[in-house]
């Protein structure tokens, strides 16, 4: 259930980065893309992972059933037997429940292991409350060196369980061996003493339900004269017990911390009961050695008391149970996600109002500009206006929503602004006076006169229609007839002449296109109007010639056969 706990929390964490992505978070195209692909690939590289963790987590032995462990709403502590275990359980029996403590039987280093990762998945809210009870039975190890590995490898197990258990477990090492006499050995565990170390109490110490942890010598002062001989004795092995304890853990002391597994006891219990014991034992082997004499072996066949009256003293927490562990990191990823959305709707609404603020900035500033620039502007605040409108009535876009969305406190100045614009009058009509230059026919007067002479000769007739042509495709206009010489010759005769063969052209073209004399002006410049230079004969031919003009003048003359419009 745990590693599909933590699938679920990895789909959910990727289904949400996806959304952050696609809906709020200001990116490109370009940069969604980029940040999907990398999501996806990340989330399914985790998703592998846990998935072989799942799968690795079926090949645990299912001698360690769920059936034995303690209720998930157990408040009392739960303790992992360890060492000499089966000394303190029944044959078959696999856990005892005291009204302190859950004590669950673990045969092997590697069982411990196990059982604590069985823990961790199916009663999370327990860990807090697990102890590591290390059993050490000296009546039934009969090598030191034997016994340090086992006690090693022990270690090196608890050691282990601080993976599955996220810390370290108490350790509390119950030390028991069989008494010195008759009285103490049959000690049931109801009545038997528990003597104790504590790292907050100096010295030895026994426990007693009705006045708690009292110094052992103030214990043995207050002995009766009938007990006092069985106080002192058991003093006695005790001090013998403590003396062997130290020699083990010194000696196991300097080997754990070369391998960097050592970890000290929270506290640590001797009792004095009847204990099972196997002939040439390690602790015949320290009597001996203090005493020359070997005690007598113990023979029991009973479970060994346990170490309620100890457990007051070590501390517990309750811890979350799995549902409420899904749920709090259920609810940080939510939570997660809700502050990096919000802070990305409150970015993009910021830059909402700045790109509205600038663009009413960049219109008030165009009071003295011209129309063009207004016009620009005014299309900006048009557009952002229609945009704020339309969101308002059909809802705010997810990427400015949560509850900052801006753009309703822009929708009034913009409007302000937008409807302070008139547009600015038509221009005038331009009436332009277009002046039609008069439409000049010149004609060379050797084509149209003899020399010196002012008669039209036979041949001019043909030049003569074309020019009446023209003149008559303007009718009404005045035709002013001017005649040009060059500048052989008397100046007063050749002005004469000019005029005179001026008069001539009119005449003809009075009687032959029927036009009023009113619509002619008739001038005579003689040489003084070059439009050549008179010193070659190209240019004195130019000079000699006859130019008419039309002259657009109001009612300048009416033909006969025009009819103005009233």
């Amino acid at each position: 259930m745990h590693v599909r706990s933590r699938l679920w929390l990895t789909i959910l964490s990727l289904f949400l980065t996806l959304w952050l992505i696609s809906g709020f978070l200001p990116l490109s195209a370009v940069n969604q893309i980029i940040l999907t692909l990398v999501s996806v690939v990340a989330a399914g590289l985790v998703l592998w992972y846990q998935w072989r963790c799942l799968s690795s987590r079926r090949d645990i032995p299912e001698n360690v059933g769920d059936d034995g462990l303690p209720p998930e709403y157990f408040q009392g502590h739960v303790l992992l037997v360890a060492g000499n275990s089966d000394a303190w359980f029944e044959p078959g029996q696999a856990y005892r429940e005291t009204a302190s403590g859950w004590y669950l039987r673990v045969d092997t280093p590697e069982q411990m292991r196990i059982l604590a990762e069985r823990l961790s998945y199916s009663r999370p809210a327990l860990c807090g409350q697990v102890v590591v009870m290390l059993g050490l039975l000296p009546e039934q190890h009969t090598s030191d060196e034997a016994f340090l590995s086992w006690l090693r490898n022990w270690q090196r197990a608890v050691m282990q369980c601080r993976q599955w258990l996220n810390t370290m477990p108490p350790v509390l090492v119950t030390l028991m061996v069989s008494g010195p006499s008759p009285q103490n050995t049959s000690l049931n565990k109801h009545s038997a003493h528990w003597f104790t170390l504590t790292p907050d109490l100096s010295g030895m110490h026994i426990r007693l339900t009705e006045a708690g942890a009292i110094p052992a010598e103030e214990w043995l002062r207050e002995c009766d004269a009938a007990s006092r001989l069985r106080c002192v004795s058991e003093l006695l092995w005790l001090n013998a017990m403590l003396s062997w304890y130290n020699r083990v853990t010194d000696a196991l002391t300097d080997i754990c911390r070369q391998e960097h597994f050592y970890f000290r006891p929270v506290a640590v219990g001797f009792c004095l009961t009847s204990v099972a014991a196997r002939p040439g034992n390690l602790w015949q082997q320290q009597l001996t050695s203090l005493t020359v004499l070997p005690p007598p072996a113990g023979v029991s066949s009973q479970a060994l008391p346990l170490p309620d009256i100890l457990l007051s003293g070590i501390p517990r927490h309750r811890g979350l149970s799995h549902w409420h562990r899904l749920c709090l990191q259920t609810g940080a990823i939510v939570g997660v996600f809700l502050l990096l959305a919000m802070l990305a709707s409150f970015m993009n609404n910021q830059r909402l109002v700045r790109s509205v603020g600038e663009h009413l900035t960049a219109w008030h500033r165009m009071r003295g500009y011209s129309s063009e620039s207004k016009k620009t502007a005014l299309q900006r605040l048009q557009a952002d206006s229609q945009l704020l409108n339309d969101w308002q009535q059909r809802g705010v876009p997810q990427r400015y929503g949560l509850g900052l969305y801006q753009g309703m406190w822009l929708i009034p100045p913009v409007e302000r602004a937008t409807g302070e614009w008139i547009a600015p009058l038509p221009p005038r009509p331009v009436i332009q006076k277009v002046t039609q230059t008069p439409k000049m026919v010149r004609l060379n007067s050797l084509a149209l006169f003899d020399a010196g002479k002012w008669t039209l000769k036979p041949g001019a007739t043909k030049w003569l229609v074309n020019a009446l042509v023209d003149i008559k495709a303007k009718a009404g206009w005045l035709i002013v007839v001017s005649g040009h010489t060059d500048n052989t010759g008397d100046p007063q005769r050749n002005q004469a002449l000019s005029l005179k063969r001026a008069e001539a052209v009119r005449d003809w073209m009075r009687d032959t296109g029927d036009i009023p004399q009113s619509c002619f002006a008739v001038q005579g410049y003689g040489e003084s109007r070059p439009v050549a230079p008179n010193e070659t004969a190209e240019g004195r031919a130019r000079n000699r010639r006859v130019e008419i003009s039309l002259v657009p003048q109001a009612d300048a003359c009416r033909l006969p056969d025009i009819t103005r419009a009233p």
